[in-house]
C-alpha cells in the first residue's frame, strides 16, 4: 500500500492555492467564498499539487458512497489549480493566471466511500506557455478509485473568467 495515500488528512488550518490566491472566489469546487461548496484546499507537492477531502452525506449517490460528479469537481478543480500554478511558476510570476478547463475526462475505477478522507493528486505532463495537461487521481485508503486527465488554459482580459480569482 503506497504510504502517501494513507497518511492522515491534513491539517484544515494549512493554507492552499486557493486561500492564497483566490479567497473570494465563488466556485462551486474550489473558491472559498462559496459556503456551500465543496471548498478544496490544493497544496503544493514535489511535483504538482495534493488535496485531502472528506466527503459529507449530502455527497452520497447511494448510501455510503459518494456521487460521480462530486469525483468529477474535485478532479476537475484541483487540476486546474495545478496547471495554474505551474504555469505562473513557468513564467516566475507571483500570482498564477486564470486558468479554465478545456476539456477533461476521468475514469470512476471503483465506488468511492464517503465517509473517509480522500487523498487527490495532479500533476502536470505537458506545459506550454498558456495551458498545461493535467492528470489527477484520487485515492481512498490507498486504493485508486478514480483517475483523470485534463487540459486547463490560461484566459487573457475579455474572457468571462478573467480575473475570476481576484
Amino acid at each position: 500500500m503506497d504510504v502517501l495515500h494513507t497518511r492522515k488528512h491534513m491539517t484544515s488550518d494549512e493554507i492552499g492555492v486557493q486561500r492564497k490566491f483566490a479567497p473570494t472566489s465563488i466556485c462551486f469546487g474550489c473558491g472559498p467564498a462559496n459556503e456551500k461548496g465543496l471548498q478544496i484546499n490544493s497544496t503544493r507537492i514535489e511535483d504538482g499539487l495534493e488535496l485531502w477531502f472528506t466527503p459529507s452525506s449530502e455527497h452520497q449517490a447511494f448510501p455510503g458512497m459518494i456521487n460521480g460528479g462530486i469525483i468529477g469537481t474535485l478532479l476537475d478543480c484541483h487540476g486546474n489549480w495545478a496547471a495554474a500554478m505551474s504555469i505562473m511558476d513557468a513564467r516566475g510570476d507571483s500570482e498564477p493566471p486564470c486558468t479554465v478547463t478545456a476539456s477533461y475526462s476521468i475514469q470512476l475505477r471503483r465506488p468511492t466511500p464517503a465517509d473517509i478522507p480522500l487523498h487527490v493528486t495532479a500533476r502536470v505532463i505537458e506545459l506550454q506557455d498558456d495551458r498545461a495537461d493535467v492528470e489527477m487521481e484520487l485515492y481512498a485508503e490507498g486504493k485508486l478509485c478514480a483517475k483523470g486527465k485534463g487540459l486547463f488554459v490560461a484566459v487573457n482580459e475579455g474572457h468571462p473568467a478573467y480575473h475570476r480569482w481576484g
